[in-house]
């Protein structure tokens, strides 16, 4: 039997999920389809917390969405009740002619936001679990925190379920999809699916669903670490901000230590662009250790404890870093949001709104030119 829907989504992590609460809150008859178990762990959408934060260093086009994100992330606490966002000031550290510190001051200087400058003597004074060299400066920012990320990606479930229009369907692994007519029509193992429209949102499995594109994807393994600080009260959420640190071998990011794992931290990028998720290594290895270790030993000493907990996911790449958000360029009913690149997943509810209004009207009022596939 065929059944028909309004749209198809295809992938519930962090964009689908929240795609199709946008779309089923408009009235909408939305099947989504996950190959894995909802709110799983192989793809991008978990490891516990992740960081939001506006005065965007990437580019300054980032800012007024990732307003909209938190007034989205907000409302959807509003509406479900439910703690997803927790606020905190986030330092961005790096040299002062770096891209991470010039990238800061770029956004901050667009869009009027405000940030203090630290010198490495004042970051240290006013946040002792740091060591750093005088070379380094810090910006802090205070309108930032963290996500809750599996919590966020079962809100936006529940509340599209909520609505009685939406049809999840997990462990279902899509196996082609066509445009047929004006609609397209989806594959599974388990039946033949069509609707008007079509929105793609399958993460590092869109290096295959989108191979058309035009845009090429790559795939990255990354490791998420936690380690117990020797002086735990240095890492509390009220001693520690959030933190991104631009260093000679890499970029590093971590969370004040929030429960018993203690201090989260992780080297953004670093590792081999892969072809396809399929080769990507879950296991965590003593190896994904040593780069971080050697982090924390210069720059956070104290956070250089056990390791306590790790985790492995992926990031989509797309060879700019920039998202790609925008219509298929010969197939106006299909939507798509790739190449998240490792930054993304703050993005999530503004995402949705944006493939919302792609899905049913075909243009967006929200600024999306610095993610059009033709760029």
């Amino acid at each position: 039997m065929i059944h028909h829907y309004d749209a198809i989504v295809l992938g519930l992590g962090g964009m689908g999920s929240a795609t199709c609460d946008h779309l089923t809150r408009r009235g909408c008859r939305v099947l989504g389809l996950e190959q894995f178990p909802l709110v799983h762990d192989r793809g991008s959408s978990h490891g516990h917390t992740r960081i939001i934060r506006e005065a965007y260093f990437e580019h300054p086009d980032y800012v007024p969405l990732v307003r909209r994100a938190f007034a989205h992330w907000y409302d959807l606490e509003q509406r479900l009740g439910r703690h997803l966002l927790t606020t905190s000031s986030c330092l961005n550290i790096g040299p002062t002619d770096g891209e991470l510190v010039e990238g800061v001051r770029a956004s901050a200087r667009e869009h009027g936001l405000a940030v203090e400058e630290l010198t490495a003597s004042e970051i240290c004074r006013r946040y002792p679990a740091f060591s750093l060299e005088d070379r380094y400066v810090g910006m802090l920012e205070q309108n930032a925190g963290f996500l809750y990320v599996e919590a966020g990606v079962q809100a936006h479930i529940d509340s599209a379920l909520a609505t009685g229009r939406a049809n999840l369907r997990a462990e279902e692994p899509v196996l082609s999809w066509e445009v047929v007519g004006n609609g397209v029509s989806v594959r599974t193992g388990k039946g033949i699916y069509t609707a008007d429209r079509l929105v793609i949102t399958a993460g590092a499995w869109a290096t295959r669903l989108l191979a058309d594109i035009g845009v090429p994807l790559s795939v990255m393994r990354q490791t998420l670490l936690w380690f117990a600080p020797t002086r735990r009260d240095l890492f509390r959420r009220d001693k520690l901000p959030i933190y991104i640190m631009d260093t000679p071998t890499g970029h590093y990011y971590g969370l004040p230590a929030i429960d018993p794992f203690g201090h989260k931290v992780a080297r953004h990028y670093g590792e081999d662009e892969l072809q396809s998720p399929d080769q990507v290594d879950w296991q965590l290895h003593e190896a994904d250790e040593q780069p971080v270790r050697a982090f924390l030993e210069r720059h956070l000493p104290s956070a250089a404890g056990p390791r306590t907990r790790g985790q492995v996911c992926m990031y989509t790449l797309t060879p700019d870093r920039h998202f790609v958000i925008d219509r298929h360029p010969r197939h106006p009913q299909v939507s798509f949001a790739c190449g998240f690149s490792g930054h993304g997943y703050k993005f999530a509810p503004v995402v949705g709104e944006i493939l919302a209004d792609l899905a049913m009207t075909g243009k967006t009022s929200l600024p999306i030119e610095l993610f059009r596939v033709n760029r």
